[in-house]
């Protein structure tokens, strides 16, 4: 399937907060941590025009990553992608993307994942270790390739 990748544009985010609403809403249901309103809400608080990209198959949103300068590294986040679209190698051609990116500028990529998540094995099999956890979050890291 052909994805494209692109610029956020005026009315993503709240396209995008209903995406995150969807795909975390298991993973923070199974953690008690799910509320409707709070969900889309940390979205769109956070979400940075200037450092994320939306993801578009025929001609509809179905993912976006965000990834900003943080200390001497990157850090990725808001990295959702439509049930219906996981599975199919776009979230590894996303992260081989931004990963490149960093080895080139000799960056580590830090992120954060839900405990349980089944995006934490995405993870792994990209070099990244755990930094830290706690009750919700696992905090992760990946060194740039030398």
């Amino acid at each position: 399937m052909d994805m494209e990748v692109r610029a956020p544009r005026d009315g993503d985010v709240e396209v995008l907060a209903e995406l995150r609403a969807d795909v975390m809403r298991a993973d923070l249901e199974r953690l008690g941590r799910y509320d409707d309103r709070r969900v889309r809400q940390r979205l769109r608080e956070s979400f940075s025009v200037e450092h994320s990209s939306v993801l578009v198959a025929r001609g509809q949103v179905v993912g976006c990553f965000t990834v900003r300068p943080d200390g001497d590294g990157l850090l990725l986040e808001h990295f959702y992608l439509a049930a219906e679209h996981q599975g199919r190698g776009i979230g590894s051609r996303v992260l081989r993307g931004v990963l490149a990116r960093a080895d080139a500028q000799g960056m580590t990529v830090r992120l954060n994942v839900l405990r349980g998540s089944a995006a934490r094995a995405l993870y792994e099999r990209y070099g990244f270790v755990v930094e830290a956890q706690d009750a919700v979050d696992v905090f992760m890291a990946r060194a740039a390739a030398r």
